[in-house]
């Protein structure tokens, strides 16, 4: 049964890299027998440019459609202007929403060829293999009321965190059950000692917790997760957090790794259905340039066949021929060392599609 795909290629990188990455799709399709086809649509601020909205009604309704959707990224300063109702942000949170993709997971997983590029010494990262897995459609992000108020002369501005019984226990259920297809621990991460709606988050995750007998569960303080992060990441392996706390996280466990140009992600719904995009945002400072590292990207198509279409052997293939390219030392400029050969967007798309 041939599935639906959606692609957004988004804004500044976005093309750039999206394309590489549909070159590894059409090789799958082509040579592999992947029963698959692409649709585009636009999001962000080139959707906002096309139509004046950065989420047209008709790309919702093509997401809806789809089986998975492959994302760019959006935003830039040329829309910084904006409305904040309206902003490109805007178009990815009202997919977030619309498709209820509430999981967010971010690996952050050190190749071993990239050693060197990690900002920490090899010994505190080498063989670092993270999950984060992070609530994605509730939090502060999205809580009501926000805005911003005028009172006794001057400006307020404010938002809402409010998380529910149901929302903490389904992130929870994917937090454990991916655990248990690893190491089987998990770290669930809060600010409990001040905040009332992680504290419910912490009494939610422990309750948890005793119908998953064979998981080890931790808690920590936000704080002290991000501090944790840096002196001993691998003590880590399933982190699970909130909207903020894992957007925040996932950055800080990304440049562990040596590069934010490494790393996938999936936003997946009840039954499967995601959304997969680079952790990285669109690099307007880089656009067209044709400087971007597109493995983060086509890393997010292996996700895609893991996750969703069912795909595991294909999505092993592209993860094989992804450290094939790193052992050639073919390096972008973000994970450039001594020794290596500096190559473009395209030529490490094209050297990935080689090794497939």
């Amino acid at each position: 049964m041939t599935k639906k795909i959606l692609v957004l290629p988004g804004d500044g990188i976005g093309p750039e890299i999206i394309a590489e990455a549909e070159k590894v799709l059409r090789v799958l399709i082509d040579k592999y027998g992947l029963g698959a086809e692409l649709d585009h649509g636009l999001v962000g601020g080139a959707a906002y440019d096309d139509s004046g909205t950065p989420l047209p009604e008709h790309t919702l309704d093509q997401a809806r459609a789809a089986d998975a959707v492959l994302l760019g990224a959006v935003g830039g300063p040329k829309w910084d202007d904006l409305d904040t109702a309206v902003r490109p942000e805007k178009g990815l949170l009202g997919l977030r929403a619309g498709l209820d993709l509430f999981a967010n997971l971010r690996p952050a997983i050190l190749y071993p060829q990239l050693a060197d590029a990690s900002s920490l010494k090899p010994e505190i990262v080498s063989g670092l293999d993270i999950m984060i897995v992070r609530e994605l459609t509730g939090g502060i992000y999205f809580g009501e009321p926000r805005g911003f108020r005028e009172a006794d002369g001057h400006r307020t501005g404010f938002n809402t965190l409010v998380y529910s019984e149901p929302e903490i226990e389904r992130i929870g259920q994917v937090a454990f059950d991916i655990a248990r297809k690893r190491d089987s621990r998990v770290c669930s991460v809060d600010k409990a000692n001040v905040l009332e709606s992680t504290a419910l988050w912490r009494e939610v995750i422990t309750r948890m917790g005793a119908d998953y007998a064979d998981v080890e569960l931790s808690h920590m303080y936000v704080d002290n997760a991000a501090m944790q992060l840096v002196r001993a990441p691998k003590q880590f392996d399933v982190m699970v957090t909130t909207n903020m706390f894992g957007d925040i996280l996932s950055d800080c466990a990304a440049m562990l790794t040596g590069s934010i140009g490494m790393l996938p992600s999936a936003s997946l719904d009840a039954n499967g259905k995601g959304m997969y995009e680079p952790i990285h945002g669109s690099a307007p400072d880089i656009a067209g340039k044709g400087l971007a590292n597109p493995l983060a990207t086509i890393l997010s198509v292996a996700m895609m066949l893991r996750y969703t279409l069912d795909e595991a052997a294909l999505a092993e293939r592209i993860e094989v021929a992804v450290e094939a390219v790193l052992d050639q030392h073919l390096r972008t400029p973000d994970i450039m060392a001594e020794g290596a050969i500096e190559v473009g967007t395209a030529a490490m798309g094209d050297a990935v599609v080689a090794a497939l």
